[in-house]
């Protein structure tokens, strides 16, 4: 009895992967606004019962790709793993910046990273979510990893005005991808260790200063 059980919940579980990445593809390229449960449903090879089964409805559906594509341009449990490795302050800040980067800049462009893009771009009722299940914990990860190279407390707003000092510059990679025009289209056709490497040492010299500065005003050193 116990081995078609395990067969029913691995069919499931490939079910709901399979709506997940069809529901992803056509998001990234028509929106969610634009793309229907039926839409999804044929591309899943699925009924719609099953997207409602899985995710409740197509707007439970948006929230877990959202999810997913969250994830694929930062992992929690990786990014907590790193913040709490053995490697120097300065060394894991360079390891994120560079893996962030790597991200951003991959050709074609992964479809979890363009549905990221629209939602950033064109906000819906989903990215209050979003940003309260899977970008603050994060955020708290990363301010504690730069609380260690400027000393600075993880509850002082200098610190966040640090996180969004280093990460935006990623982000914006992320959300304007390669067709974006201006600026950014140099910045992709250099390599992502030569963007990587700079974005890194603009980051770490910043830091260095307001690390002095605070130091300064507080006297903590």
């Amino acid at each position: 009895m116990k081995k078609p059980a395990r067969g029913l919940r691995s069919d499931g579980e490939a079910t709901r992967a399979r709506i997940l990445v069809a529901a992803g593809e056509l998001f990234a390229v028509t929106g969610y606004a634009e793309t229907s449960s039926k839409a999804i449903a044929a591309r899943a090879e699925v009924d719609l019962a099953s997207i409602n089964y899985h995710f409740g409805n197509r707007s439970g559906l948006y929230q877990a790709v959202l999810a997913e594509c969250h994830a694929q341009l930062l992992d929690r449990s990786a990014l907590q793993q790193l913040v709490g490795s053995d490697l120097p302050s300065a060394s894991k800040l360079r390891v994120l910046i560079e893996q962030l980067v790597a991200r951003a800049m991959q050709e074609p462009q992964a479809w979890q990273l363009r549905v990221l893009a629209r939602e950033l771009l064109a906000p819906t009722s989903h990215l209050q979510v979003l940003f309260q299940d899977e970008a603050l914990p994060k955020m708290a990860l990363l301010k504690q990893m730069l609380a260690e190279i400027t000393r600075i407390p993880v509850e002082d707003p200098a610190l966040t005005r640090c996180l969004l000092s280093v990460i935006a510059p990623c982000l914006m990679l992320v959300v304007g991808g390669r067709s974006f025009p201006g600026p950014l289209q140099e910045v992709f056709k250099m390599s992502p260790e030569a963007t990587a490497k700079h974005l890194y040492q603009f980051a770490i010299g910043g830091l260095d200063v307001i690390s002095r500065e605070y130091a300064e005003q507080t006297g903590i050193r």
